[in-house]
């Protein structure tokens, strides 16, 4: 573990607590080891109820992280794992319209180091919608028992985000995970993670579909994922269209997230 984050520590079952400083969605596909992480960060202090609207469980818990210079108190919710967010189920639903249009101050990517391949996939539909990310990969031990090598630092350098080797189970290296994460929301480290290029008549057709709807909806002009509103219009994403015709989707004044609760999104 890296010299600055020797003195870090999360505090689990915290029961009394005025504020929340900072909130964290979870994201991953299926046993990846995201609902482990939960529970080894949160020691089981949850909130267990069902989206708005939907038969999906909305799983909340807290915890308290502590630097040498402060102590923050984390919200992280537990978002369904899902293989995509196409919106074809109702847990891909949730996760998507959550992470477009959901209160939060990071997401964070559980992988698994045994099948990272098959999870790029949401990686880089997350990475569509939000710049505020950071990559956990869970399952090292597993990896190295398979004889599963991966260049961590290569592989940050295509991604352009924080990649953190973790063990959920056991809490390896979760202090740095979330002291990385907090370096991200506080701005301490910029990054611009790799977007998918899509075939150049593709994004031929995308620019000017952009154009005609910036006559309509100006508002949309500086959205951070303004290219991924588009491909879901091209698809014909019923919700996204809805959004958009009652001008919901706006920027916060950082163009980041955090702009309305999420229980007053996922309709």
């Amino acid at each position: 573990m890296k010299k600055e984050c020797e003195n870090c520590q999360i505090l689990k079952n915290i029961k009394n607590y005025t504020k929340i400083d900072y909130t964290i969605a979870l994201v991953g596909n299926p046993n990846v080891g995201k609902s482990t992480l939960f529970n080894y960060l949160t020691g089981m202090n949850v909130r267990v109820g069902n989206w708005p609207g939907k038969t999906v469980s909305k799983i909340e818990g807290f915890f308290e992280f502590k630097t040498p210079d402060n102590k923050y108190v984390f919200k992280i919710i537990d978002l369904p794992g899902v293989y995509s967010i196409f919106s074809f189920t109702p847990e891909e639903e949730v996760t998507r319209n959550f992470l477009f249009l959901g209160s939060y101050d990071i997401a964070l990517i559980v992988l698994d180091a045994t099948n990272l391949e098959k999870n790029l996939i949401l990686v880089f539909q997350t990475f569509d919608i939000t710049s505020k990310v950071i990559l956990a990969l869970n399952l090292i031990d597993e990896a190295k028992r398979k004889g599963i090598i991966i260049d961590i630092e290569k592989l940050e350098s295509k991604l352009k985000v924080p990649i953190i080797p973790i063990i959920a189970s056991t809490g390896y290296n979760t202090n740095l995970l979330i002291y990385k994460a907090l370096e991200i929301i506080q701005g301490k480290i910029t990054i611009t993670p790799a977007k998918y290029t899509q075939p150049p008549e593709l994004e031929q057709i995308i620019e000017e579909l952009k154009q005609e709807i910036l006559e309509y909806y100006p508002e949309l002009q500086n959205h951070p994922a303004i290219k991924w509103i588009i491909l879901r219009i091209l698809e014909g994403d019923k919700f996204i269209i809805e959004m958009i015709r009652k001008k919901a989707i706006k920027i916060s004044s950082s163009q980041n997230i955090k702009t309305k609760s999420p229980d007053l999104l996922i309709i």
